[in-house]
């Protein structure tokens, strides 16, 4: 950066030169004196002026002072004066003795032999970098300035100027009189003037972006500029890298590496300290914990940001913390310190930071990078980092935490405690067998018997996961057996978590509840409250109870106090059984309680049941766009769902929003054949069977319904409360020809549902009946479905028809019984009249049943003549449909309405006009920045319906976010019409 077209601003200061220059061949001189940050240019300054000199005919003497020669009595004058004849004779006397005036003595015969040099010629005297002179030469020079003034001779020195760690020492010029020197300060160069001289060397690639980050790099330093513009010319990167190892030949993080130097060892280890912690991101480092970090004077360090700021190689971030102006900068200050002395670095940080109170995650993540402490102050910070990582669910954070933990000293019994944590978080977010090892370490360790038990559930909720559903029951029973004798309450929890284990595994599962149920009728204590909810459930499965009998006893037992471990066991079982009893906002509480209660860092069979039910619920209520946005569907890394209950119930919930294709994309995705043998799968196979049933391949759809049902049948899982496969494979018969086997499917399920006895149980089956048994009776059993149904629905029924005749299925229906859930009443059958009424709450847990079963009632009712009231049935059907956005039984109800006669409905599928009056109720006041909360009070309602209509609202209007509900809202066109 030598070359005078290269002196980017510094006119002003080559014409000063120029000016001092003529004044001092006229018998006047001075000292100049530049000064500035190290690569500002001071060197080349110097030069062009000594070139201006020497053309205008004065001679030129040069010296370049160096930290080398510091100690040799006036090195700097030999420089300046080695090339004269007498020189030798006045090198060759000995040094002037300590204490010499600067008049008499070695220095006066060589101020004697300048102003010879003087009579001949003006004198240009250029020293480069005089604060590195020794301090004989530094004297010298100094009294020679207070005699040049009478002379022809210019004396132009540079300095370096910048704000350091360690306060600099006086100038040449500090003991001089300020008519005797000029001073002139070098600034960093402009943004603009880097840019003209980035874009002189690059001219053919000169996009802004890349320029603004070569500006930011070189910090407006010719020095730093220049080297970067060098290792570029050597390469066609179209980006400007973060790194120095992608830089050839080097030239930037050498130009660096002598900044650095020139600052001295003080500065240069608060830059990269700086440079350290600025690898933490933004907002780490401060003044005080820099200064603790380095070791420096807390004095001067803020003054150094402050200096290094205004130079531009430093930049605040938003909370105005200093920053490197750009990556690659920091990376080449980084360049020149050792690893180890990096970690060192780190270390220091993290215990001012600990000193000073910082928060956990923060010193947590200055160990990351530091070496192992062997403090136990370490272990504390990074547990409690880990910890509150976990608690937020950010795994990978937690991950590392506890990983760097294992380095620092733990007792043996908490190890296993981390141990049992680490193994959980890598099972769930590595990968499924990274985390075993360390779940089976934490077993061999020893520990309190309650850690022990917690990292058996862990182990054993992998392993049963994985398929090995046997290990996973032989951890529990071993430690239960070995371990738990003088624990009952322990040994309690190690048997339920092996029961709920066994679900895995249907030949497990059998031997496991067998021995619960045995136990429970000997001795009830040692099945536990969880042990006796679960029983409660495998009951519930097995048709061995009514639904209100079994909310009965879980309410029961929920009421009990229970141990903290068992606790965990309660809320998922209890919430799975109100499920199917179709208590759907009191599954939804307990769904919320237990997940509460969870910790998402330790494996835990319930977690995973608890996550089940709380999909299983939006499948219930016809939500199938919260079924498709449940995190264990759609997952944050985009990856397929990997568990066979999300997979179903997404597979469905695509399929009734007709979206077949999507829907056959993720079943074919799905590994059936490495797939655990669970309750899962048994799901799975069903929601293939829908998906078949949706593409018009009854006898595929057939096949998979009935191994569901063989796979349910042979883990005592009979009642059709939880995969409905009879009335699906009865469907497909009837499809197929085969009406004595639909209506042997179809009988045996209404025995089963009734002994459930709940209104969607009842009522599918009773639909899927009349549709087997068709004719007249047919259409009695339909009308009482759509009866019980609808008062289970938001809107009570329409008004029914007097029954028809005795029938086979009214008299099957008689002995089931149907639900009292209060008395009926009439209700409009007009669409308009029911979409109103339907505004009253969200969809219940009969809802998608209803709108099937007044589809078969209107084909019933068509096949009997009574077209009226098919097509009010069908209608209502349809609007429903809509509603939910049920797709699929929106097109079966419309498809009906042809076949009847009737023309299409014509309620709006989308757009401002499908909104109902409470949907539009609702979505204005949303529009209007009203909160979810203030509506429900507005009107009255539940807050979730106010979400769930809201959702609904966004489906029609085709949009995604609140903020654009207010322009949705508007017709084309703008106002009213």
């Amino acid at each position: 950066m030598c070359a005078p077209d290269r002196l980017l601003e510094r006119r002003d200061t080559l014409e000063l030169l120029a000016a001092e220059a003529a004044r001092a061949r006229t018998g006047s001189g001075r000292l100049i004196v530049l000064r500035g940050a190290t690569g500002t240019g001071r060197t080349a300054l110097l030069e062009a002026a000594a070139q201006q000199a020497a053309a205008q005919g004065m001679r030129v003497l040069r010296a370049r002072c160096s930290p080398e020669h510091t100690a040799i009595p006036l090195d700097t004058v030999y420089q300046l004066l080695a090339h004269a004849p007498e020189f030798d004779a006045v090198a060759g006397e000995a040094p002037d003795p300590p204490g010499t005036p600067p008049h008499r003595g070695r220095s006066a015969r060589l101020w004697r032999l300048l102003r010879s040099y003087a009579d001949e010629t003006p004198l240009l005297i250029a020293v480069d970098d005089a604060h590195l002179a020794d301090a004989a030469s530094r004297r010298w020079l100094v009294e020679a300035v207070r005699w040049i003034d009478r002379l022809p001779v210019l004396l132009v020195v540079t300095e370096r100027s910048q704000y350091d760690i360690d306060p600099p020492a006086d100038g040449l010029a500090h003991a001089l009189s300020s008519a005797l020197v000029h001073t002139r300060t070098l600034a960093p160069l402009s943004p603009d003037s880097a840019a003209e001289l980035i874009r002189s060397v690059r001219a053919g690639d000169t996009a802004p972006e890349w320029v603004a980050d070569c500006v930011r790099a070189g910090a407006g330093n010719p020095l730093l500029l220049s080297a970067l513009l060098d290792d570029l010319q050597s390469t066609d990167q179209d980006t400007l890298p973060d790194t120095c190892a992608a830089l050839y030949p080097g030239a930037y993080a050498a130009a660096v590496s002598w900044w650095l130097d020139s600052a001295g060892p003080a500065t240069t280890e608060v830059a990269r300290a700086l440079a350290a912690l600025d690898e933490d991101g933004p907002g780490t480092a401060d003044a005080d914990l820099l200064a603790r970090t380095a070791g420096a004077d807390p004095g001067r360090v803020p003054g150094w940001l402050t200096a290094m700021t205004r130079l531009g190689l430093l930049r605040p971030d938003p909370e105005g913390r200093p920053r490197y102006a750009h990556p690659l900068l920091r990376d080449a200050v980084l360049g020149g310190w050792t690893s180890a002395a990096r970690q060192r670095a780190h270390r220091r940080a993290a215990e001012a930071m600990l000193r000073r109170g910082d928060h956990a995650e923060a010193v947590a993540g200055q160990l990351l990078r530091a070496g192992p402490v062997g403090d136990t102050w370490a272990t504390a910070a990074l547990l409690d980092a880990a910890d509150l990582a976990a608690r937020d669910d950010r795994s990978d954070d937690a991950l590392a935490y506890l990983r760097r933990a294992l380095d620092e000293p733990i007792p043996p019994a908490r190890r296993a405690a981390v141990l049992t944590e680490l193994g959980s978080l890598e099972y769930a977010t590595v990968r499924s067998t990274a985390g075993i090892p360390r779940l089976a370490e934490a077993m061999r360790l020893p520990g309190p018997p309650r850690d022990r038990v917690r990292a058996a559930v862990a182990l054993g909720t992998a392993l049963a996961r994985r398929g090995e559903a046997r290990a996973a029951i032989d951890v529990l029973r071993g430690l239960r057996d070995e371990h738990l004798t003088g624990h009952p309450d322990l040994a309690r929890t190690a048997q339920t978590a092996s029961a709920l284990l066994s679900d895995h595994d249907q030949g497990v599962r059998q031997e496991v509840y067998r021995w619960l149920r045995d136990t429970a009728e000997r001795s009830p204590d040692l099945v536990g409250t969880a042990g006796q909810a679960l029983l409660v459930r495998y009951e519930s499965t097995a048709g061995l109870t009514s639904a209100e009998s079994a909310m009965d006893r879980v309410r029961a037992l929920l009421a009990q106090p229970a141990d903290p471990l068992e606790e965990a066991f309660l809320p998922g079982t209890a919430a799975a059984v109100a499920q199917w009893a179709d208590q759907l906002d009191e599954a939804e509480r307990l769904v919320r309680r237990g997940l509460a209660g969870q910790r998402t860092s330790l494996l835990h069979p319930m977690h995973t049941a608890l996550l089940n039910v709380r999909i299983d619920l939006a499948a219930a209520r016809g939500a199938y766009d919260e079924v498709l946005a449940d995190p264990e569907v759609r997952r944050p890394d985009g990856t397929p769902p990997t568990s066979a209950n999300a997979v179903a119930n997404a597979v469905v919930a695509l399929v009734e929003t007709g979206r077949t294709e999507e829907a056959a994309r993720l079943a074919d995705g799905f590994d059936l054949q490495n797939a655990p043998d669970s309750w899962e799968l048994n799901r799975f196979l069903y929601a293939r069977g829908v998906l078949h049933t949706a593409l018009g391949d009854p006898a595929a759809a057939l096949d998979d319904f009935l191994e569901c049902g063989r796979r349910q049948s042979a883990r005592d899982v009979v009642s059709p409360v939880v995969t409905p496969w009879r009335t699906a494979a009865a469907e497909c018969q009837l499809a197929l020809g085969r009406p004595r086997e639909a209506l042997a499917l179809a009988e045996e399920d209404l025995c089963l549902a009734r002994v459930w006895n709940t209104p969607r149980v009842l009522g599918r089956a009773l639909r899927t009946l009349a549709t087997a048994t068709g004719g007249r009776r047919g259409l009695h059993l339909a009308d009482r479905a759509v009866r019980i149904l609808h008062q289970d629905a938001h809107t009570p029924p329409r008004t029914e028809a007097e029954p028809h005749g005795g029938t086979r299925g009214e008299a099957l229906y008689a002995t089931a019984g149907e639900p009292t859930r209060g008395p009926s009443a009439r209700v409009p059958t007009d669409i308009a009249a029911y979409r109103e009424g339907a505004d009253r709450g969200t969809p219940g847990a009969a809802e998608t049943e209803l709108i099937a079963a007044l589809t078969a009632q209107g084909r019933l009712l068509t096949a009997a003549g009574e077209r009226a009231r098919a097509r009010d049935a069908l209608r209502e059907a349809a609007a429903r449909a809509e509603r939910l956005g049920a797709v699929r039984a929106r097109a079966a109800a419309e498809e009906a309405l042809r076949e009847g006669g009737a023309r299409r409905t014509t309620t709006a599928l989308t757009g401002p006009d499908a909104l109902t009056a409470g949907e539009r109720r609702i979505a204005e006041l949303a529009a209007q920045s009203r909160t979810n909360t203030e509506i429900a009070e507005l009107l009255h309602l539940a807050r979730r319906t106010v979400e769930t209509h809201l959702t609904s609202t966004y489906r029609k209007l085709g949009i995604r976010r609140r903020a654009e509900l207010g322009a949705a809202l508007t017709p084309p066109g703008g106002g009213d019409r």
